[in-house]
């Protein structure tokens, strides 16, 4: 897909699913849409829960939707909430979006105002995988 045309349809799916989301503590409804290396795209909405540790973020969400397909390399992942701004990532997600490398990340409200950035730098000096492979 093109970039363009891409974005437009990472953003009408997580815009889509956003719209499931279970949100009846905060109203701050969340979509993602994640894109596969292969094309494949899968998406994840917010489920909130009354004990709050236990609610699950739309990015990992997704990010574990598509695991659990088999899927483990990533494109790019959109997150869309409503706001006059654009929603970005809380670090849990950012840390599981490192965990599977590096790829792009957009940022988007629901007037379609996007913002595009990639996992490093949402995330610096990040601890990934790599770091349990090295000798201390």
């Amino acid at each position: 897909m093109e970039e363009k045309k891409t974005i437009e349809k990472l953003l009408e799916e997580a815009k889509k699913v956003r719209e499931k989301a279970y949100a009846p503590y905060s109203n701050f409804k969340v979509g993602a849409s994640l894109l596969t290396e292969d094309g494949k795209i899968f998406t994840g909405c917010n489920v909130e829960n009354a004990s709050y540790g236990l609610s699950l973020c739309a990015e990992r969400n997704a990010i574990f939707s598509a695991v659990s397909k088999g899927e483990r390399k990533f494109k790019a992942l959109l997150v869309v909430a409503q706001g006059e701004g654009t929603v970005a990532p809380c670090g849990a997600c950012r840390q599981v979006m490192r965990e599977f490398g590096e790829f792009d990340v957009y940022l988007a409200n629901t007037d379609g105002k996007i913002e595009k950035t990639k996992v490093s730098e949402l995330l610096p000096k990040a601890f990934g995988p790599e770091n349990l492979e090295e000798k201390y």
